[in-house]
């Protein structure tokens, strides 16, 4: 394995974009980088950047770097904010492909399914997920399909209202493919948005009864809406879950966390390499870990391919659309 502390030299070719839209007036965005990585040094020239430092580091900011590209491309230019969401970002998902000692299927038993089978940490990640949710009234899980950030989230939202920890659930994802207003689907509310809601059902229908489920549905003991239908509502007593929030956009983001009551906790999860919504609008998920990652009570987990618990496929899937954006 590579020691972490050998030096290494990297050149990346920047000649698909302009050095002053990728690195802003007077290299701002460049000494952003510097201070982020103060071990490494980053010199840029013509066409291309240099940069020196331990190897880790180096292959981090190289990461970050073809990220800032991506960006400029895209919109013409890249600011300040961006790339220092794009640092918080990637240095998560390195942290999270870091190995971390844990016997699989050792894991902490959240609850049993109504079938009696233990539901519980399987991956280094989703043991991640346990605790901070345990330690934080706001929690942000980030990461690819596959990893089980909802499926979990949702057994421990099941487990705090059987404990009595909470008085209901609430459930909500962007139905963003809809238009969020869903108004030219036919049937009635439930028929129209239940397309866009079937893992939340597929999840609880393994943790609870049927006809108990049925029952905490229709008494609104558990609660599954689009984002939508969050707006103006304050939400106290609950355990409230927004799932695929990569769609949601900056100001959904801001209405649902302003949602959060007394006696509450929540759970974001979302994949933002997977994002639905229109080219030229920002996801809230990425913007946020700016915003938010310094305040107290809220704390983000990252996890990798390494945590993916579907088909075996799904990793190597992941791997390569991974490989195949870094040689684009």
């Amino acid at each position: 394995m590579e020691d972490e502390r050998t030096l290494l030299e990297q050149v990346i070719n920047i000649s698909e974009t302009d050095p002053i839209s990728l690195f802003g007036l007077h290299d701002k965005n460049i000494q952003v980088l510097d201070k982020a990585f103060p071990e490494t040094r980053i010199n840029a020239r013509g066409d291309r950047v240099k940069v020196t430092g331990p190897s880790r580091q180096v292959a981090l900011v190289q990461k970050i770097i073809e990220g800032m590209i991506e960006v400029a491309v895209r919109k013409g230019s890249i600011s300040e904010n961006e790339v220092k969401t794009l640092i918080t970002l990637k240095s998560g998902e390195q942290r999270a492909r870091e190995p971390r000692p844990m016997n699989v299927g050792d894991g902490e038993i959240i609850i049993y399914t109504h079938d009696g089978e233990a539901i519980y940490a399987k991956t280094p990640g989703q043991k991640r997920i346990i605790t901070a949710s345990n330690q934080n009234d706001i929690l942000f899980s980030v990461g690819p399909a596959g990893t089980g950030k909802t499926y979990t989230s949702v057994a421990l939202a099941v487990k705090a209202l059987k404990e009595r920890r909470v008085k209901k659930i609430i459930l909500a994802r962007p139905a963003v493919e809809a238009g969020e207003s869903l108004g030219f689907l036919p049937g009635d509310l439930k028929e129209k948005i239940d397309p866009y809601l079937r893992p939340l059902y597929d999840a609880l229908e393994d943790m609870i009864e049927p006809d108990k489920l049925e029952l905490y549905l229709t008494k609104n003991i558990i609660e599954i809406a689009p984002l939508a239908y969050m707006r103006g509502r304050t939400l106290n007593n609950a355990f409230v879950i927004l799932d695929e929030a990569q769609n949601a956009t900056n100001a959904q983001m801001k209405m649902f966390l302003t949602r959060i009551g007394f006696n509450s906790r929540a759970i974001i999860t979302g994949d933002v390499t997977q994002t639905d919504l229109p080219r030229k609008q920002e996801s809230g998920l990425i913007t946020v870990q700016n915003i938010l990652k310094d305040v107290d009570g809220i704390d983000f987990v990252y996890l990798s391919e390494e945590d993916v618990v579907r088909h075996k496929l799904v990793k190597d899937i992941i791997k390569a659309y991974e490989k195949f954006e870094e040689t684009k």
